[in-house]
């Protein structure tokens, strides 16, 4: 059986669950393959940086997913994600403004934007976790 977002719910990671991961993996991947199209001398150089950053987003969440059942740490991996989006924003930027992007530049422009969407929903989701997040029922059940 799968969800609105493709998802397997029987087979599913928990972290699957979570849309912030979701919305993180699959920019991921965008960028990865964007990054393919730049030229050779930005595809080592900062193509490999906006690489690193975006999957870095996915990655922090998954840790510190696996990780809940100790708040603070949950809280810290996902300070963490949330820094790395921002860090992919500046990448994406840097390819913007030097004029490397060249012929990918809309693919850019639309990356950046949808990385705010993700960084506002990051920082709604720790903001959840904060409030709500409630390791002691995790132990329950």
């Amino acid at each position: 059986m799968r969800d609105e977002s493709g998802t397997n719910r029987r087979t599913a990671r928990p972290h699957e669950r979570l849309e912030v991961y979701r919305i993180a993996h699959a920019l991921a991947l965008r960028v990865h393959a964007l990054t393919l199209k730049l030229p050779k001398h930005e595809l080592y150089e900062e193509g490999s940086q906006v690489r690193r950053s975006s999957e870095s987003v996915s990655s922090q969440i998954v840790e510190g997913h696996a990780l809940r059942q100790h708040k603070p740490e949950y809280l810290h991996y996902l300070a963490r994600a949330y820094g790395s989006a921002e860090e992919t924003i500046e990448h994406l930027q840097l390819l913007l403004e030097t004029g490397s992007a060249g012929r990918i530049e809309d693919e850019c422009g639309t990356l950046v934007q949808e990385y705010g969407v993700l960084c506002r929903k990051l920082f709604n989701y720790m903001r959840s976790v904060q409030r709500e997040h409630d390791p002691k029922r995790m132990m329950k059940g």
